[in-house]
Order: C-alpha cells, then structure tokens, then sequence
C-alpha cells in the first residue's frame, strides 16, 4: 500500500484484549498520548489521532481503516496478526511495574502434569487465549503438546486458577504481573509453575501495512524513544501506565504454516 500523505490524519488504534477497560474511560489519556508524541516526533499538530478498543475483534475491524496506520498492541496480538495486518515494529513499550520484557507460566494443579502429553485433556485458559499462535509457539515455546489441547481467553484469570485448583481440566497460562500474585492465594500451595517463556516483549507499537513513509516512521519513532523528556510527555506515558520506549529487540518465532 502506498504511504500516507504527510498531510492526512493518521489513527494509532491501542488494542489490549483481555485487560480491564472500556473505550470512552481510556479515550482522554489516549489523546493525550498521541497530542504528546506528536510533539515529540515533530509531526504537524493534530496529524495523530488515537482509538481505543479492548476488543480482539474490535481492534482487528478498527485496525483494518483506511486511516488506521499504527498498532500498539500487545506482544501476543502483534505475534497472532503481524502477518495478516503486515505490521512493522516500531518501538516496544516500557511498562510501569514489568518493564519491557516479561515471562508467561504455565499454572496447573499440583502433580497434574508431568510433560507436554499431560496436557491432553485439559483447556489453557489465559488473557492471551485470544492469540493460540502466540500461546502454542511462543509463551510454550519447545512443548510440542497435543493438537487437541483447547486454548481459550478469559479475564478472569482468577477463576480459572481457583477452578484448576479444585481439581478441573484447567491450566492457566499467567502473565507477569498476574504470576507475581499467585502465592498470595489461599489455594496457592494446590498448584504449581510447570513452564516458564522466555523473557518476551510486554507491547509493540508497529506501522501497519507499510502506511508510514519512512522519513516520518523514523521521525515518529524517535519521538517514541525521547517521549519522556519533552513537555507534558512523562504525564502523559503515566497515565497509560509506561515508563517509556526503547527500540524493537523482538525474538524471532515460528509461524504457524
């Protein structure tokens, strides 16, 4: 697809399926964002608008725009649609709390699963369930488990731990910040780590489709990188709850075929 004119508006669309949110709370600190990063990157004032969905189907409609030419997504959506929506990464988020990289466990009930084979008969619930490339090739990386294994999303990840615990069919694949919490349940000492990720990238932002001229994708990812020490642009990552930006490092993969 041919670049954007400089002179167009374009759309970041910020997709976080799975975690809290609703589309018109999020609104005014997403604005806020993007009105900072063009600053930071100096675009013309108003040539970045910014949309929120907290849905996987939402986000890929949105995403799908004509003016949609960003993506800050997290890890396991830029892993399940880069190559549908030809994403381009950009700059990965700092989070606050995580940092830039993060590992995913695998949670099961104690003594339940020795091996990818005990698997089998069970349903990997996660916030990433939405992204089963991501959960299979990535976050489970070197398990070759059975294809019938179901992987679902939910965000209700407590459930699911309470429900594993109580001796059902379920494991829960946990991201950081919820794996950190895990032994302050009261049913903590029923389950246990039986797999660990690598260390993986919290969130992208990525060009979709090639829509960025090269010139202003440097700009805008220099403007990323410096987001923090220009006016307003410390407020403004805080209250997306990111500490900043660094370039893209991400792990290479297999693609499902």
């Amino acid at each position: 697809m041919s670049a954007l004119l400089s002179a167009a508006i374009a759309t970041l669309v910020f997709c976080a399926p799975g975690y809290p949110g609703v589309a018109g709370d999020a609104q005014p600190f997403l604005d806020q964002f993007v009105s900072s990063a063009v600053v930071s990157a100096g675009w013309p004032a108003g040539s970045l608008a910014g949309i929120y969905d907290p849905t996987e189907a939402g986000g890929l409609a949105k995403l799908g725009g004509p003016d949609a030419v960003l993506a800050f997504v997290p890890y396991p959506f830029f892993v399940e649609h880069a190559a549908q929506l030809h994403l381009t990464p950009l700059a990965q988020a700092d989070v606050a709390g995580i940092g830039t990289q993060q590992r995913w466990s695998l949670v099961v009930k104690k003594g339940r699963v020795t091996g990818p084979a005990s698997l089998a008969d069970l349903t990997i619930l996660s916030v990433a369930g939405y992204a089963p490339d991501f959960v299979r090739r990535v976050a489970l990386q070197g398990w070759e488990f059975p294809a019938e294994v179901k992987i679902e999303p939910t965000a209700q990840i407590l459930s699911a731990l309470r429900r594993a615990a109580a001796g059902e069919p379920i494991a829960a694949l946990l991201d950081q910040t919820q794996a950190a919490a895990l032994p302050s349940l009261p049913f903590a000492s029923e389950l246990e780590v039986v797999r660990e990720s690598a260390q993986l990238p919290v969130a992208v932002v990525a060009v979709i489709d090639s829509r960025l001229s090269a010139s202003r994708a440097r700009a805008l990812q220099q403007g990323l990188l410096k987001m923090g020490h220009v006016a307003g642009g410390a407020d403004s990552l805080r209250a997306l709850q990111l500490n900043g930006f660094v370039p893209p490092q991400l792990p290479t993969y297999t693609a499902a075929p």
